[in-house]
């Protein structure tokens, strides 16, 4: 299976400190959340990464190589201009191949099992999401599992996946994912979010996602940033 990183994005709830730095180049007690990646994947098994770049993408050229110092061979797949998650991934989709792929958002802090990735089989022209329970920043959520007769949905870690409605209990999405090629293949050229690709999944019955409780960071504001490097050296 071959991943990609999602690494493209401009940052700009990070500014200042992605003026001259690619968010996924910021550093977590030493080590960018780039590096991290790489080496949890090449620990999981992956050997081929596709990674996204636009803003300050030669930071991200310089920086990556061709993956040889991780043991890894790494595409770089080059946007002019940030083409958002589903118009990126379009992109990318001849780097990626004709077999599901893992997708990881750059700028998150885990440590969700990635060989858990590896073992994921999702519906055809489907896809596989892990979900976290809502952070602080995004309480309402993104979906619910979808629940069969007699299912508790306070107890439910994994299943089809549904829109989040008013009043059910909803998890957010971690920016961990197995998805189909065929997912993507209508999505038109340029920018294009990935939240109506997955919507369009879920109608079809092709979304399916599981419940993770470790520890996960969505790296979004310098506050956030300070905030877990400050826990990670106390701890």
């Amino acid at each position: 299976m071959r991943a990609m990183i999602l690494a493209a994005g401009r940052g700009e709830r990070m500014l200042p400190l992605t003026n001259k730095t690619p968010k996924p180049l910021l550093k977590v007690a030493g080590m960018t959340l780039l590096e991290r990646h790489l080496l949890r994947l090449v620990n999981a098994g992956f050997h081929e990464v596709v990674i996204n770049a636009s803003h300050l993408a030669e930071h991200i050229i310089a920086f990556c190589g061709d993956g040889s110092r991780w043991g890894l061979s790494i595409n770089l797949s080059i946007e002019e201009e940030p083409l958002e998650t589903a118009g990126g991934i379009a992109r990318a989709l001849p780097l990626l191949g004709d077999a599901p792929f893992a997708v990881v958002n750059g700028d998150i802090h885990t440590d969700f099992p990635f060989e858990r990735l590896t073992q994921i089989t999702p519906a055809a022209a489907g896809a596989h999401l892990v979900l976290v329970p809502n952070p602080p920043h995004h309480t309402k959520g993104d979906f619910s599992f979808a629940l069969n007769a007699g299912n508790n949905e306070d107890e439910c870690s994994s299943g089809l996946l549904s829109v989040a409605a008013q009043g059910s209990a909803t998890l957010t999405y971690s920016g961990l994912g197995v998805y189909t090629p065929q997912m993507f293949e209508q999505v038109p050229n340029g920018k294009y979010p990935l939240r109506p690709v997955l919507e369009e999944c879920c109608a079809k019955g092709l979304l399916s996602g599981e419940r993770y409780g470790g520890h996960w960071e969505d790296i979004g504001t310098p506050q956030r940033l300070n905030a877990l490097n400050q826990s990670m050296i106390r701890s």
